[in-house]
């Protein structure tokens, strides 16, 4: 649906378009542009942009299917971007990432959103706040946007860093040799995402840092080599943290096998023991067990010494037992 649609000139807003056919008209009469924001539109709610602004079907294909990559198309005096905002759920520790297809035109300028971001709705408030930044055109709106969610990135990649930091904390220090597997390998995933909203955009900023892009002034190639810079800033710390989340998930697997190890090392050595003692006490478990069957003819029993001496040969034979289990160690 549209989401707003205004004529601006002069750095102001002047009123709202309800009629998408003539607002090209109304722009060049007021030597002003168009700002039409979208969100989730439909192909038949672009039938009209389509015909009014003149904008190729490719561009239309990829700005109503989301899940594109980002990036910067030229269509003859077209300008076509496509950029990821994102944002943090800490208390869950996921990376929302949604999507923004922008069509910059001389007279014109289309936002679609994909997703949930506030941030076209900012841009616009601080540009309608900010006169003599408006007066840029659309070219103003195309580098605020990028402006602010190149912010957000370094925004969510400090959020991360924190979460890093207390996984480090718990693996190495309060919690060591748990599991934490499960929760790095959801983190991880998390930033993999993050890293496909971030790393692509380098280089359509570098191409509106260093080439030349329809309806971007060559003076305006300063502010988008800024944002830039911040952009392979962010590219950079969300790189270093995959490695790092890596190196965590290496170590806390290992610490894990270490644990498993101990426990198996230990429970062998019980079982050794619990072995041992069962071995010793069979002996004399056996010789009872003969002796009180009821037999007529029992060997010694009309001997007088004969109990003592069955008595003194089992305590010898678990004696001889005691010392070989000590002997090699399993007792």
């Amino acid at each position: 649906m549209i989401v707003d649609c205004a004529l601006y000139a002069g750095g102001r807003r002047r009123h709202r378009l309800d009629d998408l056919q003539v607002a090209m008209r109304e722009a060049e009469k007021e030597d002003g542009f168009v700002w039409i924001g979208l969100h989730d539109p439909t192909a038949e709610e672009f039938d009209a942009l389509a015909v009014g602004f003149e904008l190729p079907q490719l561009a239309i294909e990829d700005a109503i299917a989301s899940h594109q990559r980002p990036k910067l198309e030229r269509y003859g005096s077209l300008t076509f971007a496509v950029v990821k905002p994102v944002f943090y759920v800490d208390h869950v520790e996921v990376v929302e990432v949604s999507e923004l297809a922008i069509f910059v035109g001389e007279r014109f300028v289309i936002v679609v959103r994909h997703g949930i971001t506030t941030i076209p709705a900012q841009v616009r408030e601080s540009l309608e706040a900010d006169p003599e930044m408006l007066q840029h055109g659309p070219v103003a709106v195309l580098h605020a946007i990028l402006d602010r969610s190149v912010d957000q990135y370094l925004e969510v990649t400090k959020a991360i860093d924190v979460d890093i930091d207390e996984i480090e904390d718990q693996v190495f220090g309060d919690d060591p040799g748990n599991d934490h597997a499960e929760r790095i390998y959801k983190l991880k995933r998390e930033v993999q995402q993050f890293r496909r909203a971030v790393v692509p955009l380098v280089g359509p900023l570098t191409r509106l840092a260093d080439e030349v892009v329809p309806n971007i002034p060559a003076h305006a190639r300063p502010y988008f080599r800024d944002v830039q810079d911040h952009a392979l800033h962010a590219a950079e710390l969300v790189e270093a943290a995959d490695a790092l989340l890596t190196n965590v998930m290496q170590a806390d697997l290992a610490q894990v096998s270490v644990e498993q190890n101990r426990v198996s090392v230990q429970q062998n050595s019980d079982m050794r023991k619990i072995s041992s003692w069962a071995a010793i006490a069979i002996v004399p478990t056996a010789i009872a067990g003969i002796y009180g069957m009821n037999f007529t003819v029992i060997p010694g029993q009309d001997d007088p010494n004969g109990f003592y001496f069955v008595l003194g040969g089992t305590a010898v034979v678990c004696g001889a037992l005691y010392a070989a289990f000590r002997h090699n160690r399993w007792l």
